[in-house]
């Protein structure tokens, strides 16, 4: 018997029109609709109402996806800073090993490299 997903299941965020890359937070999941009415036309209250809610969630929507967007921002610069210093350490970490080796060559001595800690607890 074959498998029926019911469309419950199914993500409506992958069936959007536009995709933002990265942000998945709910508030650029979601559409929403920008209607708007000629002037000098009568508009019934829901539909006033409703734009003004529409209009309300779109400037909501700006906001988180403005914040968001600087989140992401402030976390990728950390990284980048991180990233910076791991490398360096390690640099500097093979940089000493390299000056170690050629210090003991000078000296006519060995240099024995540096093994891993190794711990046994046993209880």
């Amino acid at each position: 018997r074959p498998l029926v997903r019911h469309k419950r299941f199914v993500s409506q965020a992958a069936h959007l029109p536009y995709r933002l890359p990265g942000l998945a937070a709910m508030a650029a999941r979601y559409l929403i609709k920008n209607t708007s009415v000629p002037e000098g036309a009568a508009v019934p209250e829901l539909v006033k109402l409703r734009l003004a809610r529409d209009a309300a969630l779109a400037e909501e929507k700006d906001k988180a996806l403005a914040d968001k967007e600087k989140a992401t921002a402030e976390q990728r610069e950390a990284l980048k800073k991180r990233t910076a210093e791991y490398e360096k350490e390690y640099a500097d970490h093979n940089k000493q090993l390299i000056d170690l080796r050629r210090e003991a060559k000078l000296g006519g001595n060995f240099f024995v490299e540096p093994e891993a800690k190794l711990l046994f607890v046993i209880r």
